[in-house]
């Protein structure tokens, strides 16, 4: 893909569509010559260097890359308009494509009227998972006042965090040794205590585990708990849960269309740039808990105005542009986004592999999805040591002015160490092992070198 041509066409596009319309001039106060702009615009270009390179297969640390140069010129080609989402008037171009990808997302994990055999579901983009999350937590609260909500201790923090902002009471469920929430804890909560929604994790942020949906589905049925799942990470794994070798296990996947919300970060796994989340709703007349007016907005059409099924105002229209150019060009099938998936799945069960055979590295825990955990091997078995090498490995590894490689740290406690199975010294009451996130395709195909130059680090050769 030419990206320069493509980007060279969205703004030869947008000057062809206002060339439709009368001439006019640009106002002399916003007007600026090239030879002003060039000093700041190599300022920008220099300070951008100070940013660790998140597309380069080096970068195996948290999960970021840079978006696909698809959504980028969709998001370039829309942002010329700079359409707002909140209301049909603002962008009812970019509206629809919201629209049309948040049903496309609703069919993928089961959500479209056709599997439910109802009205459309409810749903919409969002600014980030964050947002996404705390939309669903707000139906959550509305639609059972005065209960508590349940996350597993794994999920991520921002459900605790959103709990407080919406002032309902949360209360975390205990992990099995393999990070997922655990069931049988989980029931006996939901007995002693008054919970009106579970959380349902699929794909932690810190080890990518995947909560048992199908199973949290059942015991939440039998006390009357509505189910959320944050699927922000992993959501689109839907697409290769399919059993396979590179695949995952398809239970808890399937089962997301039996939940009440979900929330998927299109930021993520689906090629975009930051500032994409997206939640949807089962049962569309939770949208009576967003009902409010404005005296100057909601004018242009009967449809229903993305604002009124929405906690955010504005929001770019930008963002469902690029995403709906993407899914034009990487639909949502297991040979379309999903083939991009699948490398670093691949990847992340290729490393697993290679670890387990290391002598200097030890796998935290198998990978369910493309994030691996692992420790260096020490000899005295402490795990102050343990903490030490990976802080170790960590700085040496970004610092390499010749082969630098990127990496994570992921704080753990001796329990969870001892849970699984690694039989170390809890001389302090946590530290630090490594994490890599192999987001990128492109891990497929350098992840043995990727593990030479961490066991390299670890063993302190040059």
């Amino acid at each position: 893909m030419d990206l320069d041509r493509w980007l060279l066409a969205a703004r030869e596009g947008y000057d062809a569509w206002l060339a439709e319309y009368p001439a006019f001039t640009t106002h002399p106060a916003t007007e600026v010559s090239d030879d002003a702009f060039a000093g700041p615009f190599a300022e920008l270009t220099a300070r951008l260097r100070n940013n660790y390179p998140f597309g380069h297969p080096s970068y195996a640390g948290q999960m970021l890359k840079p978006p696909h140069p698809v959504a980028l010129v969709g998001y370039v080609a829309a942002m010329q308009v700079n359409p707002n989402n909140h209301a049909l008037d603002g962008g009812p171009a970019t509206a629809q494509m919201e629209k049309e990808v948040v049903q496309a997302i609703a069919a993928m994990v089961g959500f479209d009227a056709a599997s439910l055999g109802g009205p459309p579901v409810l749903g919409h983009l969002t600014s980030s998972g964050t947002i996404a999350n705390l939309e669903a937590l707000y139906v959550a609260r509305e639609s059972h006042p005065g209960r508590a909500i349940a996350y597993s201790a794994e999920a991520h923090y921002t459900h605790a965090r959103m709990c407080r902002v919406l002032g309902v009471r949360g209360v975390p469920v205990a992990t099995d040794a393999a990070g997922r929430l655990d069931v049988e804890v989980l029931e006996q909560l939901l007995a002693a205590n008054d919970i009106g929604t579970v959380v349902c994790t699929l794909g932690t942020t810190g080890l990518g585990a995947v909560d048992p949906l199908d199973r949290v589905l059942e015991v939440a049925a039998r006390y009357g708990a509505r189910v959320h799942v944050d699927a922000a990470y992993g959501g689109f794994f839907r697409l290769i849960a399919d059993d396979t070798a590179d695949g995952v296990a398809s239970a808890p996947w399937l089962a997301m269309a039996h939940a009440d919300s979900i929330v998927i970060d299109p930021h993520k796994h689906g090629l975009q740039p930051y500032g994409c989340g997206a939640v949807l709703f089962r049962d569309p007349s939770v949208g009576q808990f967003y009902d409010h007016d404005s005296p100057y907005t909601y004018f242009t059409s009967d449809e229903l105005h993305l604002g009124e099924i929405s906690l955010e105002c504005s929001r770019a229209g930008a963002a469902a542009a690029a995403l709906w150019l993407t899914l034009q060009v990487f639909p949502l099938t297991s040979e379309g986004l999903g083939a991009v998936l699948r490398p670093g799945r691949r990847a992340a069960l290729r490393w697993a592999a290679l670890i387990a055979e290391s002598p200097a590295l030890d796998l935290f825990q198998p990978p369910e999805l493309d994030i691996v955990t692992y420790l260096p091997r020490v000899a005295s078995g402490l795990l102050s040591d343990v903490d030490a090498a990976s802080g170790s490995a960590l700085t040496r590894g970004m610092t390499d002015p010749i082969d630098p490689v990127f990496l994570a740290t992921y704080s753990v406690t001796a329990e969870a160490l001892a849970r699984r199975g690694h039989d170390l010294t809890a001389d302090v009451a946590q530290g630090r092992i490594l994490r890599s996130v192999l987001l990128k395709p492109e891990a497929d195909s350098t992840v043995d070198a990727l593990h030479a130059r961490v066991t390299a680090l670890v063993t302190q050769e040059s």
